[in-house]
């Protein structure tokens, strides 16, 4: 059965030929066939085609002239392709800044190759390459060089992991053993997705919020025909389970909806933020809320909104000895709450 090639698969590769050929003139066949990568007999339907080719006209002169007799490859009348395809100012500064953001991935072990490449394409761009000196590749969340290895390490060789993990929507550290199955990069931060032994389910961990990663001689044991997680609408997956919680956020406290999963965020006209979000421990979002005090305020439901009020009047009885009056002298005393 023969192997499907599309239509651009195959120009792409005659565009590159022919200058090739035409620089090697009487190349072995074979040779040809080993060099760029297709059979024989690939060479030679591409070369029968390459009679059907050539400028506007298609006058015999204008044709390309392509002989492989003798097991040997002869390819004439193509000089107007006879240079090979360089890049556009626009191509060119494209492939830098993606070099540059693939320069930029934790734990890269071919870093070195990278460089050289990018390194050979800023010379040969010249002063095309003007323009990429002003873009600038930086992670938002910088991962450390070390432990992204240990992540590779466990890819590579299917060894179970053991981290430590700071989850930030449930506000806890914990230690679990991870299956890895992939390091995906999704709206600027890189995750690692595996099977978690102490969910008993797939997980996705943020790479900056591992805090350790040993790699055990485990070996790695994932169920198999796991589902593919699709990830081009983001990462977040909210809990059915989870209680839905409305937030405002002062402008000081807008930070909470970058780093906070959420289900929806909007920006007011006083400049602050209003947040809808799935919590599944109502700890956490008390002591977040006492913590920024005051730049987060709990719109709703009506029951997380009287468990923090109740937290920080238990919290002002505590600082002021309980009769709301406290010694303004001592460090921690304060008014009470209207």
């Amino acid at each position: 059965m023969a192997t499907y090639e599309s239509a651009t698969s195959r120009v792409s590769r005659m565009l590159t030929m022919v200058p090739w050929l035409v620089h090697r003139q009487g190349i072995d066949l074979s040779t040809a066939a080993a060099e760029l990568g297709v059979t024989e007999e690939q060479v030679v339907e591409d070369l029968q085609v390459l009679f059907l080719c050539g400028l506007p006209g298609h006058y015999p002169d204008d044709l390309i002239e392509a002989s492989w007799e003798g097991g040997r490859v002869f390819v004439g009348n193509a000089d107007t392709i006879a240079r090979p395809l360089r890049l556009g100012r626009d191509e060119a500064l494209a492939l830098i800044v993606a070099l540059r953001a693939l320069a930029a991935t934790p734990g890269l072990a071919e870093r070195d190759a990278i460089d050289r490449a990018l390194a050979k394409l800023e010379a040969a761009a010249g002063e095309g390459a003007t323009g990429a000196a002003q873009v600038q590749v930086a992670l938002e969340q910088p991962v450390d060089d070390e432990l992204a290895g240990r992540v590779r390490t466990g890819l590579t060789e299917r060894r179970r992991l053991h981290l430590r993990y700071t989850s930030a929507s449930r506000d806890e550290t914990t230690e679990r053993d991870v299956d890895p199955l992939r390091v995906l990069s999704v709206d600027g931060r890189w995750y690692l997705e595996g099977w978690c032994h102490r969910a008993q389910d797939l997980r996705l961990f943020r790479l900056d919020r591992i805090e350790a990663v040993d790699v055990l001689d485990t070996d790695a044991t994932p169920p198999e025909e796991l589902p593919t997680r699709a990830v081009g609408t983001g990462v977040y997956r909210p809990d059915p389970q989870d209680q839905t919680v409305t937030l405002d956020l002062a402008p000081a406290s807008a930070w909470v909806a970058e780093q906070i999963p959420a289900e929806e965020v909007a920006t007011l006209e006083d400049g602050s933020v209003r947040m809808t979000l799935r919590v599944a421990d109502p700890r956490w979002l008390v002591r977040l809320v006492l913590r920024e005090g005051g730049g987060v305020t709990v719109l709703e439901p009506a029951g997380m909104v009287t468990a923090v009020r109740e937290a920080a009047a238990a919290g002002l009885a505590g600082v002021t000895g309980g009769d709301g009056t406290g010694d303004r002298n001592t460090p921690g005393g304060r008014r009470p709450l209207d």
